[in-house]
């Protein structure tokens, strides 16, 4: 976990949820993945949309050209948690696709321009990725 992160983890779960910074009053979630090569638990703070299945997340890497490793780690082992609040749950992850990607990615953008900075600062498409409960 690299220091950036490790901040935004600790100020996290000492404030139920919430933090400061950039991410002051944005919906932030703490997504554990299992590494696909290491097989380690790994936690990545992320910002979520709430949809009616449950939660979306977007692989943005802030406009970076590769997808985050997080992302990478979910399409391989799609079983998640993720820290809401003070909740800890289990979801499943899957891409969303089509029609519902753009209205949930459109959404995002509109909601949180950044979103749509990233989205013009690279070539590939974001993944929208979303997590629902586990069977």
């Amino acid at each position: 976990m690299n220091d950036w992160n490790d901040k935004i983890i600790k100020e996290f779960r000492a404030n139920s949820g919430q933090v400061g910074g950039q991410f002051a009053g944005a919906p932030l979630l703490l997504l554990h993945t299992v590494g696909a090569k290491s097989g380690q638990t790994r936690i990545n703070p992320v910002m979520y949309q709430k949809v009616d299945s449950g939660y979306a997340v977007f692989a943005s890497k802030a406009g970076a050209p590769t997808h985050p490793d997080w992302y990478r780690n979910l399409i391989a082992r799609p079983q998640v948690k993720a820290e809401i609040g003070t909740d800890t749950i289990d979801l499943v992850a899957r891409v969303a696709v089509g029609d519902e990607r753009e209205r949930i990615w459109s959404a995002q953008k509109a909601t949180y321009p950044g979103f749509a900075d990233y989205e013009r600062k690279t070539t590939r498409e974001i993944p929208v990725i979303v997590l629902e409960a586990a069977p």
